[in-house]
């Protein structure tokens, strides 16, 4: 996927934030990143980083960091009433395809992903998790636990693993095969059930470890991926 006109604004230049920073630009992405405290921006290696100081739900200060073309944003403060704010008036005042939230009251989250906002709890958060929420045309984590230790992730087949049973992936402690979708149909793994050519397979992973059992497992290397 070409990259080089896809911009996303992350609000917060904590450890998520700046990490999430450091991610998109090494996939090509045009990235602003908006914080109240300037002295939050030593976190913020990367010179081509657009820093925008100011109130991340504040309409002057998003159209500044470029809200108007953004394909995601990402509200990662500390605190959950800015981070919905913000994600809200991305969405609704903007129409950012892609916005996610962090919000450490998992209560809370819930009642804000029925109002249509992701949230990914503060828990274990991983950059990985966040980057697949925001971005287009990423492998999706379909479904994360409140403390962030299994999420549920899905794939196309690769095709080197066209002919192989379904179980034969399965990694106790690692990776479980929830289910396999077919020709738009979604079936449990059977002990003889072999994966083929367009099939999707949903697995429940170990989020800490998400990227590197990914890889093991489906091939797929999130860090390279472009």
């Amino acid at each position: 996927m070409d990259t080089r006109d896809q911009h996303v604004i992350i609000v917060g230049s904590g450890r998520v934030g700046s990490g999430l920073a450091t991610r998109l630009v090494e996939r090509g992405y045009s990235v602003a990143v908006i914080d109240a405290n300037r002295a939050a921006f030593r976190r913020i290696r990367e010179p081509e980083v657009d820093r925008v100081e100011g109130v991340g739900y504040d309409h002057d200060t998003l159209i500044r960091a470029g809200v108007e073309r953004a394909v995601g944003l990402a509200a990662v403060t500390n605190g959950d009433n800015t981070n919905i704010v913000v994600a809200r008036t991305a969405r609704e005042a903007f129409k950012v395809p892609r916005v996610l939230a962090r919000i450490y009251d998992v209560r809370r989250a819930a009642i804000y992903e029925r109002l249509g906002v992701p949230t990914v709890a503060s828990a274990l958060l991983t950059i990985e998790m966040s980057m697949r929420q925001i971005l287009p045309n990423e492998d999706s984590v379909r479904w994360v636990d409140p403390s962030a230790r299994v999420c549920v992730v899905e794939h196309p087949t690769p095709p080197a693993l066209v002919g192989t049973l379904v179980n034969s992936l399965e990694r106790d402690g690692e990776v479980r095969i929830v289910a396999v979708r077919r020709l738009g149909s979604s079936v449990l793994p059977t002990d003889d059930l072999v994966l083929q050519e367009g099939d999707v397979i949903y697995a429940a992973v170990a989020g800490e470890r998400l990227e590197e059992i990914e890889l093991r497992t489906f091939g797929v290397s999130t860090g390279g991926r472009s």
